[in-house]
């Protein structure tokens, strides 16, 4: 988590965009975006020549020609040119930074910089100059751009809104995805899950700190192993470059809508992790012919369009709304028999309602499941604590059942999973086949009776006569009175 300091600045970067005609969230991270990666091409090229030195061999710096094009020489100039030389020059030259051919070139030709005045560039400059992003380690550099994107904090008209990055962890842990894995997230969004695998596929290849990837084999793990899709132009550009931030050269981010008829990568994939948009719809004539459910939801739709994308043995690790877990109709039914008929569905992971807050309420769960063999029995786990408080502000707290979730989930076959008063436990598929496919925790986990200390009923008794011995003596001191 970023310090108060650091929040505090990109509070006021944000302030500044909103006081300076820009706010529309999307539009402002966008044009932070753009900053930030002009910074971090300079700070990468000299790491790059530093390491080439290291190394004894020849470097070419990107801005061999282009000098004029560094963050350190245009963000000295005045008032009266910045701006002018940012939107003609050096803008102009971060968008051909990518091969003629590639999906960054393609995606940034119709983008543009949009700061409105010279004061409002020269300000954001020396916010960003303030965090210090060169000297921050890789995590925190991620957090600093995951504040940002936290501004996007009203669900978007498909329903999209952002996934908090220790719940990404989580899943990428899980999922443990490895070298050599084909991967995609067809509702990619910032890429949040992409750059997270990226970052675990690379410490997991480390010894001692150093990289035990050979140069064809990272070649590899940059240009053929991760692959996002999202359907809004404006997304593509910010997942482009945030992918280029961590070292992706040649990022593969499509700009494209994979419910509808115009993809169609069926068995391609190893590893499929996503959050795609709950609320939405599909026009029926858009839809591909090879989604097969009759339905225009899309988190059903996404079900059954990741099943088809991966490749027999392919594991999938995906966020859903409650609602597909419990939901009975016809299309519900139908694509949770699929996962756990065509399907190994590993576990059920409910999550509580606070962890899409404060841009969202609803209530998830974190569905694992493997394509290509039946399920035998379903591994529940009912989180209870993220780590953060479950109201709008989120603060941290001590209570977190993540780590948890990693360590029984890994040991699930070895613990005991069958009392149904835990957090966790094993469902047989025939269970579940008998309660109508039914997947929500709450229709198999028990609860556990609270504990009642009644009273020793000597004592009541003795304290009952106690209290009639008192009364009748009163009724007998009335009596007398009344005589």
């Amino acid at each position: 988590m970023l310090h108060t300091e650091l929040k505090s600045k990109i509070r006021k970067l944000w302030d500044k965009f909103w006081s300076g005609g820009i706010s529309n969230p999307l539009q402002a991270i966008e044009q932070i975006s753009y900053l930030i990666f002009m910074k971090k091409l300079e700070d990468k090229d000299i790491l790059d020549e530093q390491n080439a030195t290291l190394k004894g061999i020849k470097f070419k710096s990107i801005f061999s020609g282009h000098e004029n094009c560094k963050w350190s020489v245009w963000s000295e100039y005045s008032s009266d040119k910045i701006l002018a030389h940012v939107r003609d020059v050096v803008f102009p030259f971060m968008r051909t930074l990518g091969s003629e051919n590639s999906h960054y070139n393609n995606y940034m030709k119709d983008s543009s910089f949009s700061l409105p005045t010279a004061s409002l560039l020269i300000e954001a400059v020396n916010i960003i100059n303030e965090l210090h992003i060169k000297e921050q380690n890789q995590d925190t550099q991620g957090d600093i751009y995951e504040y940002l994107l936290s501004e996007l904090q009203t669900a978007g008209k498909n329903g999209q809104f952002r996934t908090p990055r220790h719940i990404i962890k989580m899943m990428v842990e899980l999922s443990k995805p490895e070298f050599g894995d084909r991967i995609l997230d067809p509702a990619c969004g910032t890429a949040g899950f992409l750059v997270n695998t990226y970052e675990y596929i690379l410490k997991s290849n480390q010894k001692d700190g150093v990289s035990t990837l050979t140069p064809q084999k990272k070649k590899i793990l940059d240009e053929e192993s991760l692959y996002g899709y999202d359907i809004d132009r404006t997304m593509v550009r910010i997942a482009l470059m945030n992918l280029m931030m961590h070292g992706i050269t040649n990022p593969n981010i499509i700009g494209e809508d994979t419910l509808s008829k115009r993809y169609n990568e069926n068995g391609v994939y190893d590893l499929i992790l996503a959050n795609p948009p709950f609320k939405g719809s599909i026009n029926e004539s858009e839809k591909s012919d090879e989604l097969t459910i009759s339905t225009s939801k899309t988190e059903l739709l996404f079900l059954e369009l990741m099943y088809n994308s991966l490749s027999v043995g392919g594991r999938c690790i995906v966020i859903v709304p409650e609602g597909v877990l419990f939901g009975n109709s016809n299309a519900h039914k139908s694509i949770k028999k699929l996962l756990l008929e065509k399907c190994r569905l590993d576990a059920v992971i409910s999550m509580p309602s606070g962890v899409f807050k404060p841009y969202a309420g609803v209530s998830t769960a974190v569905l694992y499941f493997t394509k290509g063999e039946p399920t035998e029995k379903v591994w529940f786990y009912k989180m209870e604590n993220d780590g953060f408080s479950l109201d709008d502000k989120r603060n941290e707290i001590e209570q977190n059942d993540i780590p948890d979730i990693l360590k029984k989930f890994d040991n699930r076959f070895k613990e005991d999973n069958d009392n149904r008063f835990e957090k966790h436990f094993f469902v047989p598929f025939e269970e579940i086949k008998e309660k109508d496919w039914d997947l929500s925790i709450n229709r198999y986990r028990k609860e556990k009776e609270k504990e009642t200390n009644h009273r020793n009923s000597k004592v009541i008794i003795e304290e009952a006569k106690k209290e009639i011995k008192e009364l009748l003596e009163g009724f007998t001191e009335l009596e007398k009175l009344i005589k």
